[in-house]
């Protein structure tokens, strides 16, 4: 049996997943960054014992515990060197669960954890080569190679949304301009929203808002199954802009597989079809296999257990 954690800036979920990589059962707790590190990492901890016992076996049935964290991770050291929504500066993560649990610990960053388990027993079994895309608050994503993650020298790789598709383009929230995640995260997907119901007042985005209180990644969509011209306007817009996305990492990498998850891609049909179609379009037609894009498997388990799964 393996132990995997998620750590995030909200919570901190953990899980028991056997040799599988099947999740038995899980369990999750409010981070509460503010707190700092030695009472999140002790908390980590307490939650790895919860799980383990919730499951009726004890630590000397656990072979390793893996952590997928947000951030730049450093996984040679075992050091969370930065995270952006959580207060930690080159933190030896990895030395301290060591120290509480008594096992070997392996720290990743948490995207592509996500990518190692969609590679392993999700929407991309049985691939040697595919990359994860996540569509949430931002664009997430993770690289696996000859079934192994790729995160570059320096294991800072796979910044999928930081890619630029737009020259001079919209603000992203890293400084640059231009990103794909400025436009094809859900947070872009409303901008787009917002911005085409204000060039059609009697879109019925606005009545959907006023049922729902805000705009969300689903407003334009529901918008469009409705026939509403803004919605599929916003719709079309967006899929471009993923399309052109998706494409880049294509040309780059031509993956077996790219599994997109996230938010986003719940709207299924809706998106892929639409996305499939333009990706085909744009490159044309080739006699070589072509790249699958698929909607991922494993939903918000993805890191757990592909945190349990570092190092087997």
């Amino acid at each position: 049996m393996y132990i995997g954690i998620d750590l995030g800036g909200t919570k901190i979920a953990a899980g028991l997943v056997n040799q599988r990589g099947k999740l038995i059962l899980k369990k999750s707790i409010p981070t509460k960054a503010e707190r700092g590190a030695s009472a999140i990492i002790s908390d980590m901890a307490d939650l790895a014992l919860t799980v383990t016992k919730m499951g009726g076996k004890t630590m000397d049935d656990i072979k390793h515990v893996g952590v997928g964290s947000p951030g730049h991770v450093d996984t040679e050291t075992g050091t969370l060197v930065s995270a952006s929504n959580l207060p930690f500066k080159s933190l030896p993560m990895r030395d301290m669960l060591c120290s509480l649990l008594n096992k070997p610990v392996f720290i990743e960053n948490d995207a592509n954890c996500a990518a190692l388990a969609e590679s392993k027993v999700g929407a991309a079994k049985g691939t040697k080569h595919s990359l994860t895309v996540t569509l949430g608050t931002g664009v997430g994503g993770g690289i696996i190679i000859n079934k192994k993650i790729y995160a570059g020298f320096n294991h800072a790789g796979g910044e999928f949304g930081h890619m630029v598709i737009a020259i001079d383009g919209k603000k992203c929230t890293c400084g640059k301009s231009g990103c794909f995640e400025a436009y094809a995260s859900a947070s872009g997907l409303i901008n787009i929203s917002k911005e085409k119901a204000l060039l059609h007042p009697e879109s019925l985005m606005w009545q959907l808002l006023k049922e729902d209180g805000n705009f969300s990644g689903k407003t334009a969509f529901n918008a469009a199954k409705n026939g509403d011209l803004a919605g599929m306007e916003a719709v079309n817009e967006y899929i471009n802009y993923l399309a052109q996305g998706i494409i880049n990492l294509i040309v780059i990498f031509q993956p077996e597989v790219i599994a997109i998850g996230g938010g986003v891609s719940n709207e299924g049909e809706g998106l892929f079809l639409p996305l499939i179609r333009k990706i085909n379009e744009i490159l044309g037609p080739s006699s070589l296999p072509k790249t699958k894009i698929v909607q991922a498997k494993l939903g918000n388990d993805a890191g757990i257990i592909g945190a349990s799964m570092l190092e087997k």
